[in-house]
């Protein structure tokens, strides 16, 4: 698995959806099954648009002494004008209401500094995607020519996030801005307010409708084939660092479990598919992709097992509020009792690839892992291969294996297919109504969209 996942990261490396890299991830997914006799195929979708960053940069033009900004573009953010655009820039504070009205509310034709705390917790990281949406509605609906993101990490350390979830391009120019520069440029709007002009200029590089892929191994079932359990993780990454813990790890994880589990011999009462969606940077595209070609078999899937947090200790899963499964998992995991793994919780996650088989009914766990050392380094230029601590991605590989196996091999299925009434009821039950609500992606459930339709 250590090899593996070096051959991935250090020589795929960062692998944008859309990207020749994110092809050669692919090539090296498939390589990998067959390379333990897993048999294995790829699923092919459209994602809307193709998208690179060019060479961003924002010179201080006047109203401040110069001095060097160093950013980096928003994923699917759009391109500026060729030469880029000049403009004031107005420091709004965190980005409210009341930030916006008190920098004078008149934002039209400038360039927008919104300010963040530092990202220390899970908390933090949930509002670095759920605050941005009603900002930047603030800011196109005020004619601002563009969003300049403080980052929430420090020491110059440069990361891209997208604030779109369904893979189209944004609907205005933004950048995220070392976090010391952002403060220093903070600090020069202040003391000479409507006064410090730039020049910004994003050549960003979007291409049309591109081909992608999902890989999926699979061990077929003894006694019930046409039902499966699904461990997943996302093959996809950002391309300033090489995406180790997020998601390279788990995705090594993932084939690891499907080789051990093969190397025992034994055949499970179920089938166990082991997906590698591509995508999920952009909005968890690939994994709704694959339950839109798969709706007709999703009253057969038994259960969806994501892994998304690095190489944290996994001490048990988000159940999503599935009170019925809670038991049961329990039961499956009980040979690892002493690794004190069976710490469930009810609430959910709408953030990784989990997600649409949620909203289809599918019972799903989501590793519930500790913080380590992900959330100073995922997304950015030193999410790496050195950051990810090997001895506790083989105790989590162990965790996915025995826990797939579990719900793949157990006589009775780990819970039943959730109706659409009874989804609704734990969307509420858990807020993740409301998490939906504030991310924007609430209107493609209530649309039917996303989701199940009965």
């Amino acid at each position: 698995m250590e090899e593996n996942l070096r051959r991935l990261t250090d020589g795929v490396g960062g692998r944008v959806s859309g990207s020749p890299e994110m092809a050669k991830a692919v090539d090296w997914a498939v390589a990998a099954f067959r390379a333990e006799g897993v048999t294995v195929h790829t699923e092919k979708y459209q994602l809307a648009h193709s998208w690179s960053e060019g060479e961003t940069r924002l010179e201080i033009l006047g109203g401040a002494e110069k001095f060097p900004v160093r950013l980096v573009a928003a994923g699917w953010s759009p391109a500026l004008p060729a030469g880029g655009i000049e403009a004031n820039v107005i420091y709004v504070g965190a980005g409210t209401e009341d930030d916006f009205a008190h920098a004078g509310g008149n934002v039209a034709g400038s360039i927008l500094l919104i300010s963040s705390k530092i990202g220390a917790t899970w908390a933090d990281l949930f509002d670095e995607y759920a605050l941005p949406p009603a900002i930047i509605e603030r800011a196109r609906k005020g004619g601002a020519a563009a969003i300049l993101w403080m980052g929430a990490r420090e020491r110059l350390l440069l990361y891209r996030h997208t604030n779109v979830g369904d893979g189209e391009v944004d609907v205005i120019p933004q950048a995220v801005v070392a976090r010391e520069d952002a403060m220093h440029l903070a600090r020069a709007v202040e003391a000479n307010p409507g006064k410090l002009r730039v020049r910004f200029n994003m050549p960003n590089k979007i291409g049309g409708p591109v081909e992608q892929m999902n890989v999926v191994g699979e061990i077929r079932g003894r006694e019930k084939p046409d039902e499966a359990v699904i461990l997943g993780a996302h093959l996809d990454s950002w391309e300033l660092g090489t995406g180790a813990l997020d998601d390279g790890c788990n995705a090594a994880l993932v084939i690891e479990a499907a080789r051990a589990i093969r190397a025992t011999g034994l055949v499970p009462r179920r089938t166990i598919r082991f997906v590698l969606f591509s995508g999920e940077e952009q909005g968890m595209v690939g994994s709704w992709q694959y339950v839109q070609a798969h709706r007709a078999e999703m009253e057969k899937i038994r259960g969806v097992i994501i892994f998304d947090s690095g190489s944290g200790r996994t001490p048990g899963f988000q159940l999503s509020g599935r009170v019925d499964i809670r038991d049961a998992v329990s039961e499956i995991l009980r040979p690892l009792a002493s690794w004190d793994v069976n710490n469930h919780t009810l609430d959910g996650d709408i953030g990784t690839d989990n997600w649409d088989f949620l909203l289809d009914g599918v019972p799903t766990l989501v590793a519930n892992q500790v913080e380590a050392n992900y959330l100073p380094n995922y997304h950015a230029a030193s999410d790496t291969y050195d950051k990810v601590d090997f001895r506790e991605l083989k105790i989590n590989t162990v965790i996915a294996a025995v826990t797939a196996w579990g719900v793949a091999d157990r006589e009775q299925p780990l819970g039943k297919r959730y109706t659409r009434a009874e989804i609704e009821k734990q969307l509420k039950e858990t807020g993740l109504d409301e998490q939906m609500r504030k991310q924007g992606m609430w209107d493609v459930w209530v649309n039917g969209s996303h989701g199940r339709k009965d």
